[in-house]
C-alpha cells in the first residue's frame, strides 16, 4: 500500500503547481488543471500542513507560509516540469507519432492538457496512487483520452518493462520517458537499474528526461532544511550524485546526454529577472539523454 508519506509528497507537488498557476504573475509553468485535480479540500489542507511547519509545530502567517512555498517547495518541481515539457513538445515536433511514459506520474495533468493526439501517453504508478487518481477524474467527470493508459506496476514486485508491453507498449516506437523527483532518495546503482529498463524499450532516437541532486561537500543553508523537510516527512535524501558517474552510467546504457542544465543555467533559464523571490535550487541538475546504441542485457 502506498503510505502516508508517499501520499503527502504527490500531493505537495500537485499542490505547488495549483499554487503558482492561481497566483504567479510570472508563470514559470502553468499547470491550469492541476487546482481541479487536488480539489480545494486538499489543497486548503496542504496549505494548513505548510503553514503548520508539517509537523502542527508552527502556526505561521499568510506571509510567511508563501514564502516557505516559494523557498523550499516550489522551485524543484516547476523548474524540472517545464524542462521536461519543453523537451517533450520538442521531441514531438521532430518525430511525429511518439510515446511518452510519464514514471511515477502522480497527480500530473499532462494527459487532459495535451493537445497533440500524436503523442501516445502510459501513466506509470504504484496501483493504489493510481487508482486514487482515477478516482479523482471519475469525480471531476473528465474524460480519459483515447490515447492515454494508466499503467499500475508494484515496483516491488514488478519490472515496468512487461507491465507497459501489456498496455500496447510498443518498442519500435520512439519514446519520450520522464522520471522526475525520484533521483534524491535511490542510490545511484538503484536508480541505474530504472534506466536499464528505459534502455530495454527505448527505439533508437528514444529520449529519457529526469532531475537529480548534485552531490556536494558541504550543503548549502536552504539545501540541508529541505533535506530536514523530508526527513521529517519519511524520506531521507541520500547525499546526491556526481556528474561524471551519472554520464557514465547513462553512456553504459546507451545514452548520449543532449542537454544537461547544472543549477547556475537553471537558475538562468527560469529564475533569473523574477520579482517574487522564486530561485534555483543550489543543488538541482537537469538532464535530458537520447538512446543512441543498442545494449546487451544478458
Amino acid at each position: 500500500m502506498v503510505n502516508e508519506r508517499e501520499s503527502v509528497t504527490a500531493k505537495i507537488c500537485a499542490f505547488v503547481r495549483a499554487w503558482h498557476s492561481n497566483r504567479a504573475r510570472q508563470k514559470i509553468y502553468d499547470d491550469y488543471l492541476a487546482y481541479d485535480m487536488l480539489g480545494k479540500e486538499e489543497y486548503d489542507s496542504i496549505y494548513e500542513l505548510i503553514s503548520s511547519g508539517l509537523d502542527g509545530s508552527l502556526s505561521l502567517q499568510r506571509e510567511d507560509t508563501e514564502q516557505v512555498i516559494s523557498e523550499y517547495f516550489a522551485p524543484i518541481p516547476l523548474s524540472r516540469i517545464h524542462f521536461n515539457e519543453s523537451r517533450l513538445m520538442d521531441f514531438a515536433r521532430e518525430n511525429g507519432k511518439i510515446q511518452y511514459v510519464i514514471c511515477g506520474a502522480g497527480s500530473d495533468t499532462f494527459a487532459f492538457r495535451n493537445d497533440n493526439e500524436d503523442i501516445e501517453v502510459f501513466e506509470i504508478d504504484h496501483p493504489d496512487t493510481q487508482r486514487y487518481k482515477l478516482e479523482k477524474i471519475r469525480e471531476l467527470e473528465w474524460n480519459i483520452p483515447d490515447n492515454v493508459h494508466y499503467v499500475p506496476v508494484d515496483f516491488e514486485r514488478e519490472r515496468m518493462c512487461g507491465k507497459l508491453m501489456e498496455a500496447g507498449f510498443d518498442p519500435e516506437k520512439k519514446t519520450f520517458f520522464s522520471i522526475l523527483g525520484v533521483t534524491y532518495y535511490l542510490a545511484l546503482d538503484v536508480f541505474t537499474d530504472t534506466l536499464r529498463q528505459m534502455a530495454e524499450l527505448s527505439a533508437l532516437g528514444s529520449v529519457a528526461v529526469f532531475d537529480y541532486p548534485v552531490k556536494t561537500g558541504e550543503f548549502p543553508r536552504r539545501v540541508a532544511k529541505l533535506e530536514q523537510i523530508t526527513e521529517s516527512m519519511g524520506e531521507v535524501m541520500r547525499g546526491g550524485y556526481d556528474y561524471n558517474e551519472v554520464s557514465r552510467a547513462l553512456y553504459s546504457l546507451g545514452f548520449q546526454i543532449d542537454t544537461y542544465m547544472p543549477p547556475e543555467k537553471v537558475q538562468k533559464k527560469y529564475f533569473d529577472g523574477r520579482q517574487d523571490g522564486l530561485r534555483a535550487f543550489e543543488n538541482v541538475s537537469l538532464i535530458s539523454a537520447t538512446y543512441t546504441a543498442g545494449y546487451d542485457y544478458e
